[in-house]
């Protein structure tokens, strides 16, 4: 109604300023989950009894994956609980010492307990940072800035794999490539300490004044009354229903059950159309392509990080322009075919069949970053009310993390088992499956207000009853 009052990507450096700290956290996220792949390498020739377990070696990848689980669920509970800046504090102090205990270990078990400690700090950023950030946007740049969190996540990745190949050649190899992830989480550290609560966190607590004090840095004057009265209008809701809230209380609701099916489901599809298989295993499948030189295996995987990271920035324009559903509908649709032509490439051992997997392998990265990369976090950070968004949302990465978990444990067996072919056709299948589900489950929520998206639920869930109605005549 009002162009004037709304806020462009680039008109606000304070609020640019807390999104780049905040999603610091979504930097120790991808950089974590991208540097063990080399690190083992290194850790192998060090302990002997690595070199010859499996198990151990698994265990060592698998157990900072375990710790997220873990961060993610209780992650939740301590953003509602003491607030989004905390829980960030939290989660930087937990990282640095798994990453000190990491670059110190004497024996592989110590190690395994750093990775445990450093993925209980990743859990409980994966669920604060995008959560953070939405909650001091404007609704109108809100998938962008969130957006911008998963740009750290596979900026990240691509950080990870540039430090394995500059420490190559350095004593203590995987020491220093496990030990420097904790300076990110130092700068972020000392840096969150100087910025502010969650407007909307302190509102709800009733600290009204905070809030506002942080909203007058984030709009103009005119702005500034619209948030706040949106804000009053949601606190006295909250207010009417307040009681003991607990996990069983988002079950109860029928609005939060079917915004959590949308956000959980999208979580899990996210991981079961294969990305994770695609980023932990790039070389592999590359060397299963017919390029059996580890460096030229290598090499790809790098383009591979790169090509994820700058579909991000692509999604972050497209994501509060396209809106989030037509996006994740485009993602998938090349996500398909993508992994049809690599399903095709390895039935079909023709002579050229190597250079179809890579063309297969580059589509996929292409398609899926800019959408299926990007919006399950934004959607996750915007679709729960404001007196469940910090559960839910754990709720929402713990499958995430389990997925995750799931899909990497397995992908190797399967293409053992079924064939690298018939591997990627399982993929494509669920990859169609993510289409009917989005296109069914998931709405369109591009520039809408919290109070608007708890409208949206409220009236799926009882139609347009006297409540929703209320709520839309505020």
């Amino acid at each position: 109604m009002y162009p004037a009052r709304k806020v462009s990507f680039f008109k606000n450096p304070y609020i640019l300023g807390l999104t780049a700290v905040s999603s610091i956290g979504g930097l120790l996220f991808g950089y974590d989950t991208g540097v063990i792949s080399g690190a083992l390498l290194y850790i192998k020739d060090d302990f002997e009894v690595v070199r010859h377990s499996n198990f151990l070696q698994e265990t060592i990848v698998s157990m900072a994956v375990a710790g997220a689980i873990v961060g993610a669920a209780g992650g939740g509970w301590i953003n509602d609980a003491y607030g989004r800046k905390k829980a960030t504090l939290i989660a930087d102090v937990i990282f640095v010492l798994g990453s000190i205990v990491m670059a110190a270990a004497p024996d592989p078990y110590v190690l395994i307990l750093g990775r445990l400690l450093v993925g209980l700090g990743v859990g409980i950023a994966s669920v604060t940072a995008p959560v953070y950030i939405a909650e001091l946007s404007p609704s109108e740049i809100r998938g962008g800035l969130v957006s911008t969190n998963v740009l750290m996540i596979t900026g990240g990745q691509f950080l990870s794999y540039l430090i394995n190949l500059a420490f190559t050649k350095v004593p203590g190899t995987w020491r220093w490539m496990l030990g420097i992830s904790g300076v990110p989480a130092v700068v972020q550290f000392s840096l969150m300490l100087f910025l502010p609560e969650s407007p909307r966190w302190l509102f709800m607590k009733d600290r009204k004044k905070e809030s506002i004090t942080v909203l007058t840095k984030i709009y103009d004057f005119d702005r500034l009354e619209d948030e706040v009265a949106a804000l009053t209008d949601q606190l006295d809701q909250e207010q009417q229903k307040r009681g003991n809230k607990g996990l069983w209380d988002v079950f109860k609701s029928k609005e939060i059950r079917l915004a959590f099916l949308a956000g959980g489901g999208l979580q899990a599809f996210q991981q079961f159309t294969g990305i994770n298989t695609v980023m932990y295993y790039s070389p592999t499948i590359v060397q299963m392509a017919g390029f059996h030189s580890k460096e030229l295996a290598l090499l790809l995987s790098l383009i591979v990080a790169a090509m994820n990271a700058s579909g991000t920035i692509l999604g972050i324009y497209l994501i509060d322009h396209a809106g989030r559903k037509k996006l994740t509908l485009y993602s998938l649709g090349g996500v398909i075919v993508s992994l049809i032509i690599l399903s095709v490439s390895f039935l079909n051992q023709s002579s050229s069949h190597e250079w179809v997997a890579v063309l297969g392998l580059g589509l996929y990265i292409g398609f899926f970053s800019p959408g299926m990369g990007t919006v399950p976090w934004t959607v996750n950070s915007e679709i729960y009310p404001e007196e469940y968004r910090g559960i839910c949302g754990g709720m929402s990465a713990t499958v995430n993390w389990i997925s995750n978990l799931i899909v990497a444990q397995s992908f190797l067996s399967i293409a053992g088992a079924a064939g690298t072919g018939p591997t990627f056709m399982i993929l494509a299948v669920i990859a169609f499956l993510a289409f009917l589900f989005v296109f069914v489950y998931v709405p369109e929520t591009k520039g809408m207000s919290f109070d608007e998206v708890e409208l949206l639920w409220k009236q799926r869930a009882w139609g347009n009853n006297h409540d929703t109605l209320s709520l839309l005549h505020h």
